[in-house]
């Protein structure tokens, strides 16, 4: 079964300093069809003005992921992590037990502009941890990178759960295919550009939840940028 999720049909949460798009029910925003998918429950497309960020909040047994497409999002975190992440940074925050964080953009010229992806454990009540990697424009370029698993394998940041990330860069001319073993299901998320999956073409921001299929293929791309997740149902 293929669902397109249209990037235009996204929530869309406005608050001056930061302009979020959100795939799925989150904060304010429900929808009873996107209330997550297997053990993906957020992709959140945020844009934060120069000088603005989140404050110190919690969060508690979460993998939460972010993936920056521009500019420099300052991490610190209770755990004594602090990090300034830019283009192809990989970062993946445990939240376990509990801990607070915030992120924020000093510099005041330029959007911080990332996707916020929250997956749902497999282990609960674990001690809280971070990592980060970066991850070149040529190691994703005509080719899938796997950047999480629950295994860290290939040099990707490790998560407690079942599931891949994978990220691609894909120009005109590219072909890709992904299998999927019995019992997986995937999401495919375009950045930018755009790419057919599983022969739908689909645009920046679009999306498409993929079950009972035995792949991902991924081609007719035009420079895309995108992110395939292989989980469990």
């Amino acid at each position: 079964m293929l669902q397109v999720r249209h990037s235009d049909s996204r929530g869309k949460a406005n608050h001056g300093w930061l302009d979020s798009k959100h795939s799925f029910s989150f904060g304010h925003y429900h929808d009873p069809e996107h209330v997550g998918f297997g053990p993906l429950l957020v992709i959140n497309e945020d844009k934060v003005q120069g000088g603005q960020g989140f404050g110190t909040h919690g969060h508690r047994d979460m993998e939460i992921i972010s993936y920056v497409l521009s500019g420099a999002l300052e991490h610190k975190d209770s755990m004594g992590t602090g990090s300034v992440l830019h283009y192809g940074d990989v970062q993946r925050m445990s939240a376990g037990t509990g801990v607070r964080h915030s992120e924020y953009n000093h510099n005041r010229d330029e959007l911080v502009h990332f996707l916020q992806i929250w997956i749902q454990p497999n282990q609960v009540g674990i001690p809280p941890s971070y990592e980060e990697k970066n991850f070149s424009p040529e190691s994703k370029l005509g080719k899938l990178a796997l950047i999480a698993s629950s295994d860290g394998r290939n040099g990707s940041v490790l998560i407690h759960q079942n599931a891949e990330i994978y990220a691609s860069i894909m120009t005109s001319g590219d072909s890709l295919k992904h299998e999927l073993k019995e019992g997986r299901i995937a999401y495919v998320h375009v950045i930018r550009g755009s790419v057919t999956v599983n022969g739908i073409h689909l645009k920046d921001g679009d999306a498409l939840k993929i079950s009972d299929e035995a792949a991902v293929t991924l081609d007719q791309a035009s420079a895309a940028e995108l992110l395939v997740f292989d989980l469990p149902k």
